[in-house]
């Protein structure tokens, strides 16, 4: 094991004293690749959206294992949980006018999990809800490690979902975007697939970079998540 980590966290301290122009092309270049590694081993690409959808299934098993057996909800985002339901709750309408296939299943029972993690932050656990941390407007944060399995675990989920429509754009040779709609709603959905990836990427560098350290506390520096 040590032998694993000792090249892993040399090349995570070379990067860590990159300049954050370099970070972001090293990043973008790393996405790159994994997306033409997958494009190669997953020959069914409707396959990334089923993993995706296990990997935030893993994740909200993670939250629900912290809610039932620590009896705590401290360090989770309430406010999250509930743009998150939205999100799917709207997501699930549509598959239900769209598709009806195994995303709607898939959709259901993230659904169903994530409303069961807001009821037991809202009812059951309130008195350990940290509600004055609970804001956009944080300097400096430090996450416990299941809520930062559970972050880890979104945006695996958040990446294999890009990598669906992005290849799916490719397979179809632009014609996914014609299908989606006209003017600028079919760059602005792939968009914000992209951006969403990002954005979840940059927590992801500090939770391997924390995993690599043999630290159970993720600490993020200002303007992460």
């Amino acid at each position: 094991m040590r032998g694993t980590k000792r090249p892993l966290g040399a090349v995570m301290a070379w990067v860590r004293r990159q300049p954050p122009k370099v970070k972001a092309f090293l990043a973008v270049v790393t996405g790159m690749a994994a997306l033409v590694f997958i494009r190669f081993i997953v020959h069914d690409h409707d396959n990334l959206f089923v993993a995706a959808e296990a990997a935030h299934a893993l994740g909200i098993g993670v939250l629900i294992y912290k809610l039932t057996k620590e009896k705590t909800c401290a360090g989770l985002s309430l406010k999250s949980q509930d743009l998150t339901a939205l999100f799917l709750a709207v997501r699930l309408y549509c598959s239900f006018v769209m598709e009806y296939d195994i995303h709607t299943i898939l959709d259901t029972a993230t659904l169903v999990a994530t409303m069961f993690v807001i009821y037991m932050i809202r009812f059951k656990l309130r008195a350990t809800y940290m509600v004055d941390k609970d804001n956009f407007a944080l300097y400096y944060v430090i996450v416990e490690p299941f809520t930062a399995h559970y972050v880890f675990a979104l945006g695996v989920a958040r990446f294999l979902s890009c990598a669906h429509w992005v290849l799916q754009v490719l397979d179809t040779r632009g014609r996914l975007l014609t299908a989606l709609g006209y003017g600028l709603w079919p760059s602005m959905v792939l968009l914000s697939e992209i951006v969403q990836t990002f954005i979840l990427a940059d927590f992801c560098y500090y939770y391997v970079k924390s995993l690599v350290g043999g630290q159970l506390v993720l600490r993020l520096p200002s303007g992460v998540v």
